[in-house]
């Protein structure tokens, strides 16, 4: 089943529960989707699940900023409700590697790579890129590739 058809069926199943919460994010979820389809259309592209990925990232990335901000504000209740945005939209990420794992695949990027320096991290990311494409967190990547090579 596509990411698209998952979250389609979410939909019915939140709608059908009368969970209007959960309605109301998946929703906000789909009119992303509408707006890549359109934006790709342009293009003559067609969007899947590859394009997905990064778009609910940066979902999740937004939202996390902006709780951070109500939390900060004296808004609990506003990030509290972000923050239940963020776990809807974390159930159609893959799972995170683990710390271990991802070093270990990090490192064995830059021993294919050569990389020794920050100068070059692009071929490190490349590697990692082409190997797991959109299944990685390539901001939580960045990170770890900068510590490694720094």
């Amino acid at each position: 089943m596509s990411l698209r058809e998952q979250i389609s069926a979410d939909l019915k199943t939140a709608m059908k529960a009368k969970e209007m919460d959960r309605v109301a994010q998946i929703r906000g979820i789909t009119a992303r989707i509408k707006d890549l389809d359109v934006a790709a259309r342009a293009n003559g592209k067609e969007i899947g699940d590859e394009d997905i990925l990064p778009m609910l990232r940066s979902m999740i990335k937004s939202r996390t900023e902006s709780a951070t901000m109500y939390r900060e504000g004296g808004r609990p209740e506003l990030a509290e409700k972000e923050e239940a945005e963020i776990a809807t939209i974390k159930t159609y990420l893959p799972p995170e590697m683990d710390e271990a794992a991802l070093a270990a695949e990090i490192d064995a990027a830059i021993a294919e790579s050569g990389a020794t320096s920050m100068k070059e991290m692009g071929k490190v990311m490349a590697v990692l890129k082409a190997k797991f494409g959109s299944a990685l967190d390539m901001g939580r990547v960045n990170q770890v590739v900068k510590a490694r090579l720094s």
